[in-house]
């Protein structure tokens, strides 16, 4: 067997040092930026924990005060979305609000920006109050347009969910809130792309309704990812 000259052996002995080297140091790369981004993660999921656990505080609260105002609203318990049936606020197909949606909206809205308002942990990490109007999939007589139905329907719900928003600033809530109020109140139309499903059929009347919603900064997309993590 031929021998390897001694300064050729010696060169690839230094490449394998090299390498070794390259391949310890990546390694190690590697294992301080995963422990970065477990320390990251760790942090920014504490933080997310303690404003969602304030926020469900806050909705409890508010449940608890519309309950003992005998106001009848759906309150979602985690996000304090409100869903309001068109039938407590308009007439049928009608954007103006009915005497007795008036009256209903005298009752909640100064709870709702009361208890709200008056939580400042809460309140800094608001984006926007949204106000959305929704309607049914149900078509006007008329228009066989499916484009032209869809359209008619957002100009509806878009109405709706304006004319609750100007209706809240005539409401008997505290006016300390007004200026933050205007800062952070959103209208929005939805037609009937969002509809209420029962048994996988549309519910017409739960469908045709106004919510009232809460964006609270990174909220949405830490739980999107939570929830994504939690699959994998």
């Amino acid at each position: 067997m031929a021998l390897m000259p001694r300064k050729q052996a010696a060169q690839e002995g230094d490449n394998n040092i090299f390498w070794t080297t390259m391949a310890d140091l990546l390694l190690g790369l590697a294992i301080i930026f995963m422990t970065l981004f477990v320390l990251a993660i760790t942090g920014f999921t504490q933080q997310t924990l303690e404003k969602k656990k304030q926020q469900i505080e806050v909705n409890k609260e508010l449940i608890e005060n519309l309950k003992k105002a005998n106001i009848n609203a759906q309150v979602d318990p985690m996000t304090g979305d409100i869903k309001i049936s068109d039938l407590e606020l308009f007439e049928l197909s009608s954007y103006n609000l009915s005497p007795k949606g008036k009256e209903y909206l005298d009752k909640l809205i100064p709870i709702y920006i009361n208890t709200i308002f008056s939580k400042e942990e809460l309140i800094k990490d608001i984006d926007n109050i949204i106000i959305q109007g929704h309607t049914d999939s149900q078509s006007y007589a008329g228009i066989k347009n499916p484009d032209e139905q869809y359209m008619k329907n957002m100009s509806l719900s878009l109405q709706r969910a304006n004319s609750v928003a100007d209706y809240i600033f005539k409401t008997n809530y505290d006016k300390q809130y007004n200026e933050k109020l205007k800062k952070i109140l959103v209208v929005e139309g939805k037609s009937y792309s969002d509809p209420i499903l029962v048994n996988g059929k549309e519910d017409y009347n739960k469908s045709r309704r106004v919510e009232m919603r809460l964006k609270v900064k990174n909220m949405d997309v830490t739980e999107v990812f939570f929830h994504g993590v939690q699959h994998l």
